[in-house]
């Protein structure tokens, strides 16, 4: 055990000293960001309108050949605004001939089909429907 010898003349010197209060010493570099200041930064982004898209959502848009213009995804996300504001939590949103389902809480996109994928029109698992 390290003895404290008379090297200090103040209980600051020893808790900046021991226990490391300044935040270059706690290993932090000057002008780096802390854990916590990144995780805010994060969720701020995380919390943002921009809707995303699902692995299997994904996987769907690619394997059915579907791309979406910039305008489509405009209006998709628009459908979801919409959604949300109705209240719904599993929404179906049909933008064009394309239609998907959204999970309105996490403004994610869950799968995505085009009209030949859906001729017998049936959705299951939906609170609401959104046509743009």
């Amino acid at each position: 055990m390290n003895k404290i010898s008379n090297q200090f003349s103040s209980i600051e010197q020893i808790t900046d000293k021991y226990l490391r209060t300044n935040s270059q010493e706690a290993g932090v570099p000057e002008g780096k960001l802390s854990f916590g200041e990144i995780l805010k930064q994060k969720q701020s982004v995380s919390d943002s309108s921009v809707l995303k898209f699902s692995k299997h959502a994904s996987m769907r848009l690619q394997s059915r050949n579907i791309e979406l213009s910039t305008e489509q995804k405009e209006r998709l996300e628009t459908g979801a605004e919409k959604a949300e504001a109705k209240g719904m939590k599993e929404s179906l949103v049909i933008v064009d001939s394309y239609s998907f389902i959204v999970n309105v809480p996490n403004k994610t996109v869950v799968t995505a089909m085009d009209y030949t994928e859906s001729n017998e029109n049936i959705y299951t698992n939906i609170d609401g429907a959104v046509i743009i």
